[in-house]
């Protein structure tokens, strides 16, 4: 029994998770403690959810021209909006430069001041009331002094394929604006993560934790979040793996994973045999390099749309022994959250050996508890009828001879072990 409860860190005994009563009334929440320092990691997520990773040396660059509506999405505001701008003013170039070549080869421009000549289009003296008249017609402004006569079929033409054309620009550019506009990432910007993840102890279970809190009062629809360790690992076969992704569960088999978002939520990964941290302890948890990414998506409320939010932690930002502090209060008629203490975290006591470990220990004492009570309250029933019938309580009339008790002694043995059980602490039953 030494042994068992020598795992978990000093401290009065009490229920799994807890803190000690002397402590509880008194508990302040403290600032993540410093931990010396190690080799950086360089980061997969950074922690506003943009991916650390650059394609270099792609050389099939036709492949983002045959797709160039989301190459436009995906640039920066200064390049989209350069884009907008040339796409416009180069088309309305384009067809200026045409209707003037057709004023310049018709010999319009030459009969300027004929009264008996008829031009192209009327009042079209150079190579600027060509591009004015380009921009009315692609805008369809329609000033009235510069207008197209019909005696020029090849100006009518072009006025068809401009109009048509033109359509096509605008709708193409005011689309790519649309959505660009529209782009629910910056809804994520309002969805926050805590800054570090914690483990300790949950119904007697080592779980790994962290915070996700919504600052708007418009809701994610159908949220849900899922979890992925990014390590680096090496197969039997010697092949080195950089970046290796595996599933952390966060209750998909038992749907927590899918959230009901209106007030921070705290996301639980529990430390089974199936998890990879099973046989971490905390000193191996602390020596490990590692990177735990952390995916939220929904769609917004308000459009429609689905939003995603990541965030990762690296191993100096996961405390062991530590809790979330509460956030949530109730006020008069409503729910208030504090987001000033979101990320804020209070030291519980915590084992510091590894889940499997830990749920030996459980086993082993939950194994001492079923042997040791019904063995003596055996020998008490034994002494209780020793006077009830011949023989009873003596070594000839015990099962292992092949005698079975009395059917009242049984019944007798049933009421007290329901009467003696005991549950002791930081057992898992």
């Amino acid at each position: 029994m030494a042994q068992e409860n020598s795992a978990f860190s000093p401290g009065p005994e009490e229920p799994p998770g807890g803190l000690p009563r002397a402590l509880a009334a008194r508990a302040e929440p403290r600032e993540p403690p410093e931990r010396p320092p190690r080799r950086g990691r360089q980061r997969y997520v950074e922690k506003d959810g943009k991916c650390n990773v650059q394609q270099g040396n792609v050389r099939e660059t036709y492949r983002y021209l045959t797709d160039i509506f989301t190459t436009l999405v995906d640039l920066q505001w200064r390049l989209s909006l350069l884009f907008f701008v040339l796409a416009y003013a180069l088309t309305w170039l384009f067809f200026g430069a045409i209707w003037w070549l057709i004023a310049y080869g018709r010999g319009d421009l030459e009969h300027l001041e004929d009264t008996t000549w008829t031009p192209c289009v009327n009042n079209l003296n150079g190579f600027v009331a060509a591009f004015l008249f380009s921009i009315e017609t692609e805008t369809t402004i329609g000033y009235g002094h510069r207008v197209i006569t019909d005696q020029c079929p090849e100006g009518i033409a072009l006025l068809l394929l401009q109009a048509i054309l033109g359509s096509m620009v605008n709708a193409f550019m005011v689309g790519c604006m649309f959505v660009k506009i529209s782009q629910p990432n910056k809804r994520a910007a309002t969805l926050v993560f805590s800054s570090h993840a914690v483990v300790s102890l949950r119904d007697g279970r080592l779980c790994l934790m962290f915070r996700v809190g919504d600052l708007r009062s418009s809701h994610i629809v159908e949220a849900s979040i899922r979890a992925k360790l990014i390590r680096s690992r090496q197969t039997l076969e010697g092949e080195f793996i950089p970046l290796h992704q595996t599933d952390l569960s966060v209750g998909f088999d038992t749907g927590d994973d899918r959230l009901f978002l209106v007030s921070p939520l705290v996301i639980s990964h529990e430390i089974d045999a199936s998890s990879p941290f099973w046989e971490a302890s905390r000193r191996a948890l602390e020596r490990d390099d590692f990177e735990i990414v952390v995916i939220l998506e929904g769609m917004v409320e308000a459009t429609g749309m689905t939003c995603q939010a990541r965030s990762s932690y690296l191993v100096d930002e996961v405390l062991w022994g530590h809790r979330f502090m509460s956030v949530l209060s109730l006020e008069d008629g409503f729910y208030e959250v504090d987001y000033a203490s979101f990320h804020e975290t209070f030291e519980v006591p915590t084992p510091s050996c590894s889940a499997r470990e830990l749920a030996e220990a459980a086993a082993r004492l939950d194994a001492h508890l079923y042997w040791s009570i019904p063995s003596r309250l055996d020998e008490k029933v034994e002494e209780e009828g020793a006077g009830e019938g011949p023989g009873w309580g003596n070594e000839g009339d015990k099962e292992k001879n092949g005698r079975l008790p009395p059917p009242e002694s049984e019944s007798k043995i049933r009421k007290l072990r329901l009467r003696s059980k005991v549950i002791l602490p930081w057992s898992s039953t």
